[in-house]
C-alpha cells in the first residue's frame, strides 16, 4: 500500500455503529458517504445512464486500486474487484467501543469492496454459466481474505439490481461488506436452527430441502448439488431461496465443482425472473455463518432472492409481518415454465 493510500485511509470519515437501547439492533451510521440536511430534500433514486458509468473505465473515472482483476485470454478484463469510492465502513482501521450516556455503540471499522463484471447492459441473469461461477470466485476469494482481518466478525455479500432494489449506477455489480457485529438477523437464524436441533435433533436445512425435493410444488430448479425453491413462508412474490444439498454452514468452504454447479441454478432462478416478470428489480444476499472463530454446526449457508414486486406500507412497517400477494406454489410454477420454454 502507498503512502499516499495510507494517508487517505487515515483521513477517512469514521463511520460508527449505534446499538438500540431497547432492541440490541444496530445501525451504522455511514459518515463516509456523509450528506448535508438539504441533500435529502425531495431525494430521487436514479440509475446513471451509460455516458456516466463509472465502472466502464477505472482510470477515466478516479476510482479506487484494484484490489482483485479476473482477465480473458485477450488481456482485457472480465471482472474486478475494488473498495468503494464511498465507504460505509472505515477500511483498515479497529474497532473502538463508543460510550454516550446510556447508549453504546462502536466505531465503523470494516471493509466495503465492489465486486463489477464486465458487461455493463448485461445483468447477471443473462450471464453464461462461467460468467457466474466467476463472479461466486471473486466472492469465496475475497471472503477468504477479509475474514482473518482484525474487527472483521461478520463478512456479507449482496447484490441491488434496479433503482427500486437500492442501486444508483446501472453497471451490475455486487458488494461486499466486512463488519466487527453479526446482524440480529443472522443472529435469529443461528439460533432458531440450533433451537430446532435441539427438538428434533435433524437440522432444519436439510429439513426443508428434503421436503421440498419431495413434494416438488416450490421447486424452481435443482442440479447434483443446489435446490432453488420458493420459500414455504415466502416473504414477497417470487422469493426464490438457493440452498445445498452438502450441509455446509460456511459460505467460503464450498469447493470448485460445487460453485459452478451454484452459477448454474443461480443463473437459472434470476433468469425465470428476467424472463417471467419483465426483469424486475431485486435484491439477493448470502447468509453464511460468522467469521468470528465460533463453530455454528447446525447453519446451513444459503442465498435469498428478493424481487421487489411490491412497496411495504402501515401494517408491514408496524408489526414486521411482510404481505405477500400469490402463492409460492403458483409462483414457482409460473418460474419454472420459464425454464422449460426457454
Amino acid at each position: 500500500m502507498s503512502e499516499q493510500e495510507i494517508k487517505t485511509e487515515e483521513n477517512m470519515p469514521t463511520s460508527e455503529l449505534r446499538q438500540d437501547i431497547v432492541t440490541g439492533d444496530f445501525v451504522v451510521i455511514a459518515t463516509g458517504r456523509a450528506k448535508r440536511p438539504h441533500e435529502f430534500v425531495s431525494v430521487k433514486h436514479t440509475v446513471e445512464n451509460d455516458d456516466a458509468d463509472p465502472f466502464s473505465d477505472e482510470e477515466a473515472k478516479n476510482q479506487e486500486q484494484d484490489i482483485l482483476v479476473y482477465r480473458l485470454p485477450d488481456g482485457e478484463w472480465s471482472l474486478r474487484v475494488f473498495p468503494n469510492k464511498y465507504p460505509a465502513f472505515s477500511r483498515g482501521k479497529i474497532a473502538k467501543k463508543i460510550i454516550e450516556g446510556p447508549y453504546s455503540g462502536m466505531t465503523g471499522a470494516g471493509y466495503h469492496e465492489l465486486i463489477v463484471t464486465r458487461d455493463q447492459r448485461k445483468p447477471l441473469a443473462l450471464l453464461s454459466v462461467w460468467q457466474c461461477a466467476e463472479v461466486f470466485d471473486a466472492y469465496q476469494d475475497r471472503y477468504l481474505t477479509l475474514m482473518k482481518k482484525k474487527s472483521v466478525n461478520y463478512i456479507q455479500i449482496f447484490h441491488n439490481h434496479g433503482k427500486e432494489a437500492g442501486a444508483s449506477i446501472a453497471h451490475p455489480h455486487s458488494q461486499l461488506m466486512a463488519i466487527p457485529v453479526i446482524s440480529p438477523y443472522i443472529n435469529l437464524e443461528l439460533s432458531g436452527a440450533e433451537k430446532y436441533y435441539r427438538q428434533n435433533r435433524r437440522n432444519v436445512y436439510s429439513i426443508m430441502v428434503d421436503f421440498e425435493r419431495e413434494t416438488k410444488k416450490r421447486i424452481v430448479y435443482e442440479n447434483e448439488h443446489f435446490v432453488a425453491f420458493c420459500p414455504y413462508a415466502s416473504r414477497v412474490a417470487f422469493e426464490i431461496w438457493i440452498v445445498g444439498k452438502r450441509h455446509n454452514p460456511y459460505f467460503e468452504r464450498i469447493t470448485a465443482e460445487e460453485k459452478m454447479a451454484l452459477a448454474e441454478v443461480m443463473q437459472k432462478a434470476l433468469f425465470t425472473l428476467h424472463q417471467g416478470l419483465g426483469d424486475p428489480a431485486h435484491n439477493f444476499y448470502i447468509h453464511t455463518a460468522p467469521c468470528d472463530g465460533k463453530d455454528y454446526p447446525h447453519y446451513q449457508w444459503h442465498i435469498e432472492i428478493l424481487p421487489h414486486t411490491a412497496v411495504w406500507a402501515g401494517f408491514e412497517l408496524s408489526t414486521g409481518i411482510e404481505v405477500s400477494t400469490i402463492e409460492p406454489e403458483v409462483a414457482a410454477e409460473y418460474l419454472r415454465e420459464q425454464i422449460q420454454n426457454n
